[in-house]
C-alpha cells in the first residue's frame, strides 16, 4: 500500500469527528462507495491495508468482514481541505449489498455487464461439460475457429469505423469484445489481467 496519507493533517472536526471515503476501483477506476471514517477507522485502514469505515449505526466496520468482499488499499491520499481520502483500492468482490460491483446503479451496470461475460467465459473454461452445447465451449475447444472469428469481428469493425456506422460499429465493438475475452481466457488472461495491464500504462503516462 502506497499511503500518501497523513493522519494528523486530517479535519475530523469539520464532519464531527469523521471524514468522507470515496474508495475507487484501482484498476478500473470506477468509483464504487462513498463513506465515512473517524480516526479509529483510519488508523485501522492503514494498519490493515483493507478498508474500515465508521458508520452512525454500526460503529467501526471492517469492509467485507462478513462476507468477503475486502477492499485491499492501494492507496490513500487526502483531498486540499483534508476532510475527504481518496482510497484506491483492490476489490475482492461485490462492493454493494445489492451484489453489483458499485452502489452507484449506472457504474455498476456498465462494470458488471464486461465482468459478468468475462466470469461466464471462466466458468465455461472451468467446466467445459457444462457447456458442450454453448458456442463459447465451441470457440475454447477450437483454436482456428476462434482465431478466425477474432480475426473476422476485427475486419468487420474496421468496416464499420471506416463507414462511419456508429450503430453496426457498436453492435461489431461488442462481437469482437467478446471473442477477444474468449482467445485470452483460452490462454489463461482474465479480464483483470488486462485492467492490470492498462492500470499499470495508466500510471506511467502511457496512453
Amino acid at each position: 500500500m502506497k499511503a500518501t496519507l497523513d493522519i494528523e493533517r486530517l479535519d475530523f472536526n469539520k464532519g464531527n469527528g469523521r471524514v468522507t471515503m470515496v474508495a475507487q476501483d484501482a484498476e478500473t477506476g470506477a468509483v464504487l462507495m462513498v463513506a465515512h471514517a473517524d480516526r479509529e477507522a483510519v488508523e485501522r485502514t492503514i494498519a490493515t491495508g483493507e478498508m474500515h469505515y465508521t458508520s452512525r449505526t454500526r460503529g467501526l466496520w471492517h469492509k467485507g468482514e462478513t462476507s468477503g468482499n475486502v477492499q485491499r488499499v492501494v492507496s490513500l491520499t487526502a483531498d486540499c481541505d483534508g476532510d475527504a481520502v481518496l482510497a484506491r483500492v483492490r476489490p475482492a468482490g461485490p462492493t454493494c449489498h445489492e451484489g453489483t460491483t458499485s452502489c452507484f446503479r449506472e457504474i455498476a451496470l456498465g462494470a458488471d455487464a464486461l465482468g459478468a461475460l468475462d466470469r461466464t467465459i471462466g466458468a465455461r473454461v472451468a467446466d467445459p461439460n457444462r457447456s458442450r452445447a454453448s458456442y463459447t465451449h465451441q470457440l475454447l475447444v477450437d483454436r482456428n475457429l476462434r482465431l478466425k472469428k477474432l480475426g473476422e469481428e476485427a475486419v468487420e469493425l474496421a468496416v464499420a469505423c471506416a463507414e462511419g456506422d456508429t450503430e453496426r460499429g457498436a453492435e461489431e465493438g461488442a462481437d469482437l469484445v467478446y471473442h477477444a475475452l474468449v482467445a485470452l481466457r483460452a490462454i489463461g488472461v482474465s479480464l483483470d489481467d488486462v485492467r492490470r495491464v492498462l492500470s499499470q500504462r495508466a500510471a506511467v503516462g502511457r496512453r
